[in-house]
């Protein structure tokens, strides 16, 4: 029986033959990887996770057995005759007592069975009734009193549990809010900062006062259009269809991916649009106006969202969906929104903020080419524009991969990930490509060389890395994996400790930061804004870093303790 992600089962702990509470997280190719009542998370085979109407059912089933098992009892066995006894008539009362008259009934039962023994006449079958008798009813008020203690201790733990949830999702929600009214005025701001000749932290930026300098109708008519166009390019039957993660109920949406056809079909766009002359300055002019709508249009598609979610079915929510307005319009509320076969979580992650970064960068570098009369721009935006072109360009061959990833099977659809794919994505990881624009820098060859081995390795490293962790996973005992050493674990899995995964334990992590720093480098060392996009990646993946390493400690236990001795190093090797 296949269970589904947040389905709430019963799963056997690993090691044990006890049964607990559970619920699935992410299934896996031998099992589960669940999360038990207690929070403990761990991964389980497929034969020790039951449903929970089928886990009740049986015990249900045995009980009743045990009953019926018990009424045969040698005591009843012995009699000759079916006549009235005291002893047929006191397994008669005692089967109709209440629970009121537990001890009561004890009693009787004790009796009986010392005069069923005395009528076969056997001394030790009395002797073990008599013994067995003055242990039960020693034990019933224990029993009695262990019962009320567990009553009061579950109702205590009930209590509190509740008013700690509540504070933490009280707190979260203010903390969450600040977050949402935080995010833009850093992207306003980061943007004011750098424009023009000027890009610095020192002097406070000029905001502008005009309505018409956030929003004009050209800008409003573009940033819609190139929304629409990409929508269109994800809808045409081109490239192969894969079906994504079990969702609730057993059910997998199905995904076409033609992320690199888009890529493809926007880049020949881009050329005929610069052919026929259109002016590819209309991007930097209107840069506050496209970025005020790509704003207002993420918040608008967030309230969709939420509004649309309050109507979704239980097993279309997403696993962090508390009913809270704030938490569920900021982080998501429905797992997968679908109109149609378009999945609109899994679009804004690859389509319109990611390809419009690279034809931002794209409009930049041929403006810088037209202002020159046609001469060859500076190598260094030249530089940045093909490093980060190839960045994006490896996230669209391997588009499958995004598919199980915590952004699309845990993470709801809401503000957070809306204004992070249309906002951020595309107005602040272009920063340092504006900054080269209006600020050229001349650099000897060599360090451009420099600058671009750095680039191409933490390019190798991120695809290296992620290529063998992909490659691992679909089948470890593939032989072109044969030279590599892992650790297994009590979840089936094995943990790699050798080739990339042996240098540190999230070297994918390191080829992005190696390459975030190599963007930045050609802008020079007179401004720190241009420093912005690899100080939010370290952030970013510093945290990222250690959630990942709490979760792999409360999923593999012993077996990451052994990990973390094979590869001592977190992120950089020998120093972090």
């Amino acid at each position: 029986m296949s269970h589904t992600v947040g389905e709430k089962v019963y799963a056997k702990w690993p090691g044990s033959n006890l049964w607990f509470p559970a619920k699935i997280l992410e299934p896996m190719e031998y099992g589960y990887e669940v999360e038990f009542h207690d929070g403990t998370v761990d991964s389980v085979k497929l034969r020790n996770v039951k449903a929970t109407a089928t886990f009740r059912s049986k015990t249900r089933s045995r009980s009743r057995s045990r009953g019926r098992g018990r009424s045969k009892s040698p005591a009843r066995t012995t009699k000759a005759k079916p006549s009235p006894s005291p002893t047929r008539r006191s397994r008669s009362t005692s089967r109709s007592r209440t629970a009121n008259s537990k001890k009561a009934v004890t009693t009787t039962k004790t009796t009986t069975t010392i005069v069923s023994s005395s009528n076969t006449g056997t001394t030790p079958q009395r002797h073990s009734a008599r013994i067995a008798a003055i242990q039960q009813v020693k034990c019933v008020p224990m029993i009695q009193e262990a019962e009320e203690h567990k009553k009061l201790i579950y109702v205590s733990t009930k209590t509190t549990t509740k008013e700690s949830d509540a504070d933490v999702l009280t707190h979260g929600s203010v903390i969450l809010f600040l977050t949402a009214v935080f995010l833009p005025v850093l992207v306003y701001g980061l943007n004011l900062m750098c424009k023009g000749k000027r890009c610095t932290l020192r002097a406070f930026p000029d905001c502008p006062n005009k309505l018409c300098d956030y929003f004009n109708l050209n800008s409003a008519l573009a940033f819609f259009g190139w929304y629409a166009f990409q929508v269109v390019l994800a809808l045409i039957p081109a490239g192969r269809v894969v079906d994504g993660q079990p969702l609730k109920g057993g059910r997998r949406l199905k995904y076409r991916l033609n992320g690199l056809f888009a890529l493809i079909v926007s880049l020949v766009a881009f050329g005929v649009g610069v052919y026929l002359k259109y002016p590819v300055n209309f991007v930097r002019q209107n840069w506050i106006q496209l970025m005020s709508t790509a704003l207002v249009f993420s918040f608008v598609q967030s309230v969709y969202l939420y509004l649309r979610a309050r109507k979704a079915t239980p097993g279309a929510l997403a696993p962090k969906a508390t009913g809270n307005v704030v938490s569920d319009f900021f982080l998501g509320r429905e797992l997968n929104p679908c109109i149609g076969s378009l999945d609109l979580k899994f679009f804004n992650e690859l389509r319109p903020g990611l390809i419009g970064w690279v034809i931002i960068n794209l409009c930049l570098l041929v403006e810088a080419y037209q202002s020159k009369g046609g001469s060859l721009p500076v190598y260094p935006l030249a530089m940045v524009t093909f490093f980060q072109f190839l960045y994006v360009a490896d996230s669209l061959v391997f588009e499958e991969a995004i598919l199980t990833t915590t952004d699309i099977t845990r993470e709801g659809f809401g503000f957070m990930l809306c204004f992070g794919d249309l906002v951020l994505v595309p107005f602040t990881y272009t920063l340092v490509t504006r900054f080269l624009f209006f600020n050229p820098q001349q650099w000897p060859v060599g360090t451009l060389v420099a600058i671009g081995f750095l680039a191409l390795l933490g390019f190798l490293i991120f695809r290296g890395s992620n290529s063998q962790k992909n490659q691992f996973r679909r089948n470890p005992y593939d032989p072109a994996l044969a030279h590599l050493e892992s650790i297994p674990t009590s979840s089936g899995r094995r943990l790699l400790v050798s080739g990339w995964w042996g240098l540190c334990r999230h070297p994918n992590y390191l080829g992005d930061l190696l390459m975030a720093l190599a963007w930045s480098l050609p802008c020079g060392f007179a401004h720190g804004l241009p420093y912005y996009y690899p100080i939010w990646m370290l952030v970013q993946l510093v945290h990222r870093q250690y959630e990942d390493d709490q979760w792999c400690r409360k999923k593999y236990r012993a077996a990451w303790d052994r990990y973390c001795e094979r590869v001592k190093y977190r992120l950089v090797p020998y120093l972090y």
